[in-house]
């Protein structure tokens, strides 16, 4: 039977796993439906996806860093001080969110174009990214509502909004790609609309919690700078993350010894990338009730029960891990043909699993401890360690490429080196007490 410190955390982690587990259903739906109109679509998806992930991914800090804050205050019991701090979050990610729509939709093709990929693969890529950065701001919005309400300890709502939002992605993807022989771009126009219907349903719940606890919902210019600034160590640190990812990508791509072989290599990174992203979604679900759970805790001033609740949340990731990687790689040989029919992609899938699944573990303590210090608004530490972990990792990666190591190569530099360095960093540092800072910091 478990204690209270196990029920807090299942009734957080929980929901949260479910929604996180339901986000990328977005490019797995996509990535199924777009992969039975050809290999080169599918490819092209690949490319896109890389470079909207990393666009999205880099504002990532709408979400925890507002967890982070908002559940200090509900510590302090400062709620109304909380929402505040979340309606400047939501305010930021709308002007970041316009920002990146207009600086990147003229820039698709040229983005896609640096990953080098033929001319087939390229021009699907950039019809798909042309149309997906309209959504960009839809996106920010719902990483920073999502991230207030897990602030108050709230994942619930963000698991109704994920699974309906997944739904109607798929219908709409469907109705589109196949009912409306729109293609690649159906897909992107897809998954646009239900974006822009779940950030809608996200904000609609944050204000009014806002209103009943009469916080302001007006811009407040200071507190949106004062959000921004609090937020560049985590852009740092998910810089540093997305180059990693991006390296890999550009390394498989370039590592081909051919067109069709590059073709092959792509769709099947692709198709293990978005798995490796959906399980770690899934193993995120601990990382978010950390951070939701750290802050609160830190809040109150709680340092012992911080503790604590960080030695509990380990285990539960590590045991995670041992399941997700049982699972990939048992269920490798079949996953293949659920996204393509191209067998030279599930021939070479099923190593490339193999390799991912045996990372798992590994993985599911790392994004625990990362979620703490988080939670823990350790920011600055997780920008160095990012820093670090790309310098160890980035030239082995490129050195695979250049010896003919191929695709598998680059998945083993992934799993093993990446993810073992980033495992020693945040140890490391969980290790220390530098760390455990409590109370509020004051709002300028």
């Amino acid at each position: 039977m478990p204690g209270p410190q196990e029920r807090e955390i299942l009734r957080l982690a929980v929901p949260a796993f479910l929604a996180l587990a339901a986000e990328p259903l977005f490019l797995l739906a996509d990535a199924a439906i777009v992969g039975h109109l050809g290999t080169a679509p599918l490819a092209g998806l690949g490319l896109a996806a890389a470079v909207l992930q990393t666009a999205v991914g880099l504002c990532v800090f709408l979400a925890y860093g507002t967890t982070a804050g908002v559940a200090r205050h509900l510590g302090a019991g400062d709620t109304r001080g909380a929402l505040a701090q979340g309606v400047d979050g939501l305010w930021l990610a709308v002007a970041i969110g316009a920002a990146v729509t207009l600086l990147g939709v003229p820039a698709a093709g040229l983005l896609v174009d640096l990953f080098g990929a033929g001319a087939e693969v390229s021009e699907q890529g950039t019809t798909y990214l042309s149309i997906a950065l309209l959504g960009t701001a839809p996106l920010l919005l719902i990483l920073a509502a999502t991230g207030v309400l897990r602030g108050l300890q709230d994942t619930r709502t963000p698991l109704v909004v994920a699974v309906a939002g997944n739904g109607l992605n798929v219908v709409l993807n469907v109705a589109l790609v196949h009912g409306a022989g729109l293609g690649i771009a159906g897909s992107a126009w897809g998954s646009v609309l239900a974006q822009m219907a779940m950030a809608g349903a996200l904000v609609a719940v944050v204000v009014r919690v806002a209103r009943r606890e009469r916080a302001p919902l007006r811009p407040d210019l200071p507190g949106i700078r004062a959000a921004g600034r609090a937020g560049v160590p985590l852009v740092v640190r998910t810089l540093t993350l997305r180059a990693a990812l991006l390296v890999t990508t550009w390394a498989v791509t370039v590592g081909a010894t051919d067109v069709a072989g590059q073709t092959v290599d792509v769709a099947t990174h692709q198709v293990a990338f978005t798995l490796w992203t959906f399980l770690a979604f899934v193993l995120d679900a601990i990382a978010i009730a950390a951070q939701a759970l750290t802050g609160r805790s830190l809040g109150a001033g709680d340092v012992a029960g911080t503790r604590a609740m960080t030695r509990t949340m380990i285990r539960w990731g590590l045991w995670s891990g041992v399941v997700t990687g049982v699972a990939l790689a048992v269920a490798s040989p079949v996953l293949g043909p659920l996204f393509t029919s191209d067998e030279a992609v599930h021939e070479r899938l099923v190593a490339v699993l193999v390799v991912a699944a045996l990372g798992q573990p590994v993985a599911g303590v790392v994004f625990v401890l990362d979620g703490v210090l988080i939670g823990a608004g350790d920011g600055r530490y997780l920008a160095w360690g990012g820093v670090v972990t790309l310098v160890v990792y980035a030239p082995v990666a490129l050195l695979a490429v250049l010896l003919g190591g191929g695709l598998l190569s680059v998945w083993v530099s992934f799993s093993a080196l990446f993810m073992g360095a980033r495992l020693v960093v945040l140890v490391h540092r969980a290790r220390g007490d530098a760390w455990l800072v409590t109370g509020v910091p004051v709002r300028p």
